[in-house]
């Protein structure tokens, strides 16, 4: 793994602690199976809060809009 630093002068402590964090990724993705969803993706997904199907508009939906006058 090679990690170069473009802008900036990091300290030792500061790369030390960024590569901790490059290398903790790695590994948490390494044991997650491809195609599995990680504890965010659950949390993200739309679907979990529109449990039930929205009803579609009637003839008379337009007559409990507002409008205003």
């Amino acid at each position: 793994m090679n990690i170069k630093v473009v802008r900036g002068n990091p300290t030792p402590e500061e790369l030390a602690a960024a590569l901790a964090v490059v290398r903790a990724r790695a590994a948490a993705a390494a044991v997650t199976p491809s195609g599995a969803e990680g504890p965010g993706d659950a949390w993200s997904d739309p679907s979990r809060i529109a449990t039930a199907r929205v009803p579609r508009p009637g003839p008379v939906s337009w007559s409990r809009t507002y409008w205003p006058g």
